[in-house]
């Protein structure tokens, strides 16, 4: 199985970025966290600081099944601003895979053209910027097409990560990672 990479760029949303590498883990994919700066150590949009498996000239993205864009505020800026993600990302769309959560669909994906003609979602706010891309805006939680999926909010992370799965290992597998971590049908009761 090819390897994925998570990207974390300074102010990136720790639920959009750390669910993901949680459950692609536990379905067995290897995924690793890849810091856009020369730090391993990159610090969240709400002051959690993660130490990342490599930084970008570390990584060698050859092969990747992979490419996932966290949002978060400033962090999505950071990653768009960042040329040779933006470069990687443009070169990896046409023979790889490619998931986006929160603001960067609208900001780092569709400022590149790869939403162009396609359905996607994102944070409630960044529609416009999804729209001038060319994407077909859906008020989904998660939009999982081939080789690109989308999704709105750190809420949706979970669901986000397990589209991830079921594309690459299919729906039984992300059925049974889902189910081990108690995500089923039923409604929640929270009880405070």
């Amino acid at each position: 199985m090819n390897k994925s990479f998570v990207f974390l760029a300074e102010g990136f949303e720790e639920m959009e970025a750390i669910i993901p590498v949680d459950v692609l883990r536990r379905a067995g994919m290897d995924v690793k966290t890849v810091s856009i700066t020369d730090s391993h150590n990159v610090t969240g949009a709400h002051g959690i600081t993660v130490k990342a498996d490599m930084t970008f000239k570390q990584a060698d993205f050859e092969g990747a099944e992979w490419l996932i864009i966290p949002g978060g505020l400033p962090g999505a800026e950071n990653l768009h601003a960042f040329d040779a993600l933006n470069d990687l990302l443009k070169v990896h769309s046409s023979k790889g895979k490619i998931a986006a959560i929160c603001a960067s669909p609208a900001m780092v994906l569709a400022p590149l053209g790869l939403l162009a003609g396609k359905d996607a979602t994102g944070y409630p706010g960044t529609e416009e910027g999804l729209i001038a891309g060319g994407a077909s805006v859906k008020d989904e939680r998660v939009v999982a097409l081939d080789n690109i999926i989308t999704a709105n909010g750190p809420a949706s992370a979970l669901r986000f990560a397990l589209a991830i799965v079921a594309n690459s290992l299919g729906a039984q597998t992300a059925q049974e990672v889902g189910s081990a971590m108690l995500v089923y049908g039923k409604p929640m009761n929270f009880y405070f």
